[in-house]
């Protein structure tokens, strides 16, 4: 049995910053195990990338959903990434931070230490490299808003016209719309594997192995000491001398937990599971941002005239392999930002995207950006900030290898519905404007101005679909009735292990989750060095 002082489960976003910040010293030794492979392929490098990753099954774990209720009987799917990076190696690279009201809820649930003014500096700390050490490994946070179509300045006019607060220089947290950063440095995607492990996997104290499904943790009464895993078709296990860090993610954690023995004893028990402990939060309380596409035809050329032709593609092509530069070194999502449907409130309650390309969600059976619409089009979408549905993960069998049933329960809290019926009418406002009028070839596609609130809300409920934000599902907090870990994210009831991913956060953010899983490792990981002191 191979020994480690920690091991990490799961090299996505947060798995990759916990592996480099603990191996920095050199004085512990560290085994990272990723279920998927290496991340070093052309299209997780290149940025516009993930839309061929999105249905690439040796890096995704292609998820669906149960049938939801509140959306027909339909099956969501849930794109999750299976490789070095994580899902940071298949997003669609926005970062985002949210609100500091997201992160000031954290600590009046109870949670000491991850108020915004307590965490800002996890953000700065992944975000900017130190002075004194330009390799030092940092998430390039980049304004790539030179190479932006020309229709971002008319989304900015749109916006400025409709008295949303705009800003010239993108945003990375809090009110207001502007260019999107990305996580992208020099043409190339910079996911959490290219910003943080590949640096640390030059230090002889790093151990990873990748295509290692891991099937359980093994307790020694109630201390987590093993983790067993499945590698080249043969059985493996590992031992941590100090702790087990869980990083799989707001579906694997929590499946993990519970193939474990820790979850729901009524539920294990019915499938012959072991139990280590009775802890029913587990795979509870899932959120994920959900929000609708609306469709515009537009008088001038798009990225649907890029993409939707070999003529266009090769062009890019050509373009990108020269200069790293132009659609494939971008993302389509451009311009956007958080704001209020109206002015009486106290934060904002809606993302707002508006991109320079049209698809439509499934082409097929399949998602395709490299598909577009054979129009010149762009799209204005919105997600609610913070949806206040929730769901769960639950492992089906004993069996690692079966995926468990996810059930995010869109819609079924009564205000998620409100929500979504504000933010389309926010949108209709924006259709309403002159200057949306001057750039359309004709009326939009979703007529929101003669459509009722019921023709809204159905239209909503059946073409909606997940922003790919899925968390809170081994939520934090201080009592061990409502909550998995403690502020410290150590499992309540057990030692050794913590959870350290965005399955810990007590409410969704208001904006693309990735940047604050960054940050939660970066804190996860001086909490876990703290502690070794």
């Amino acid at each position: 049995m191979q020994e480690f002082d920690y091991i990490i489960v799961g090299g996505g976003s947060a798995g990759c910053v916990l592996a480099e910040r603990l191996t920095a010293s050199g004085r512990h030794q560290v085994l990272l195990l990723e279920a998927g492979p290496s991340d070093r392929r052309f299209w997780v490098q290149v940025p516009i990338g993930y839309g061929i990753l999105f249905h690439q099954k040796a890096v995704n774990w292609m998820y669906h959903s149960e049938p939801e209720a509140e959306l027909d009987g339909r099956n969501i799917y849930h794109p999750r990434g299976k490789l070095l990076g994580g899902s940071s190696s298949i997003n669609a690279l926005v970062y985002h931070r949210g609100q500091a009201g997201d992160y000031d809820d954290w600590a009046a649930a109870g949670n000491d230490g991850w108020a915004y003014r307590d965490i800002a500096g996890m953000f700065d700390g992944i975000e900017t490299a130190p002075a004194d050490d330009s390799t030092a490994p940092f998430m390039q946070v980049n304004d790539t808003s030179a190479d932006h179509h020309d229709l971002c300045q008319s989304f900015a006019d749109i916006c400025r016209e409709a008295q949303v607060p705009c800003s010239d220089a993108p945003l990375r947290e809090g009110n207001g719309v502007s260019a999107y950063l990305t996580t992208t440095r020099n043409g190339r995607r910079c996911s959490s594997a290219a910003a943080f492990l590949w640096p640390a996997m030059r230090r002889p104290n790093l151990t990873v192995v990748t295509s290692a499904h891991v099937s359980s943790i093994g307790f020694e009464g109630r201390r987590a000491s093993t983790v067993r895993y499945r590698h080249r078709g043969m059985n493996h296990e590992a031992r941590a001398h100090r702790e087990i860090l869980l990083a799989a993610g707001a579906v694997g954690s929590p499946q993990l937990l519970q193939l474990s023995g820790v979850g729901d004893a009524s539920h294990l028990r019915g499938l012959g599971i072991e139990m280590v402990h009775d802890q029913p939060e587990v795979g509870r309380h899932l959120q994920d941002h959900f929000g609708v596409n609306y469709t515009f035809k537009a008088n001038r050329r798009t990225l649907n005239d890029v993409f939707g032709n070999w003529v266009g593609r090769l062009t890019a092509g050509v373009q990108y392999m020269a200069t790293r530069r132009g659609p494939l070194s971008l993302s389509v999502n451009q311009f956007g930002g958080l704001v209020k449907t109206r002015p009486g409130l106290a934060r904002p309650d809606m993302q707002l995207y508006m991109n320079p390309l049209s698809y439509q969600s499934f082409y097929k059976g399949k998602r395709k950006l490299m598909r577009p619409d054979a129009f010149s089009g762009f799209i204005i979408g919105f997600n609610s900030c913070r949806p206040k549905s929730e769901g769960t993960v639950s492992i089906t069998s004993a069996n690692a290898a079966d995926a468990p049933a996810i059930r995010p329960n869109y819609l079924q809290h009564e205000d998620d519905c409100a929500e979504a019926l504000a933010m389309a009418r926010f949108v209709e406002s924006l259709q309403d404007t002159s200057t949306l009028s001057t750039i359309l070839a004709e009326a939009p596609l979703t007529p929101l101005k003669k459509m009722d609130d019921d023709e809204v809300l159905d239209d909503f409920r059946a073409r909606g679909g997940t922003v790919f934000h899925l968390c809170g599902t081994c939520r934090m907090g201080p009592d061990a009735g409502s909550a998995v870990v403690d502020p410290h994210l150590k499992v309540h009831g057990l030692e050794g292990i913590r959870v350290c991913d965005a399955s810990v956060f007590p409410n969704i953010t208001s904006a693309n989750t990735n940047a604050p899983a960054l940050m939660l490792a970066n804190k996860a990981a001086s909490l876990v060095l703290a502690d070794a002191r």
